[in-house]
């Protein structure tokens, strides 16, 4: 998977919630509004936008392998780590 177009929006730190990224996959999807949390281990952690309806929740989007998954986490967390590691 090709993940371009990485962009991060810093927020005031809540709960371990830093930013939202968005990018785009395979140069014909752009995906929005990825929460990014660090973890209390170290590192970062990445959340999909969800909806709750009544008792359920919805995914708007989400990586379904883990091989997208890892290349969507890798794109973005170079990002984060050049934005805050620096």
């Amino acid at each position: 998977m090709n993940v371009t177009d990485v962009q991060i929006m810093p927020v005031a730190p809540r709960d371990g919630l830093i930013a939202f990224a968005s990018c785009v996959l395979n140069g014909e999807y752009r995906v929005d509004s990825i929460a990014v949390f660090t973890k209390l281990s170290g590192g970062y952690r990445l959340v999909y936008p969800t909806k709750k309806v009544g008792d359920r929740q919805f995914c708007y989007h989400h990586p379904l392998t883990p091989e997208a998954s890892r290349a969507v986490e890798e794109a973005v967390f170079h990002k984060v780590e050049a934005l805050f590691d620096h």
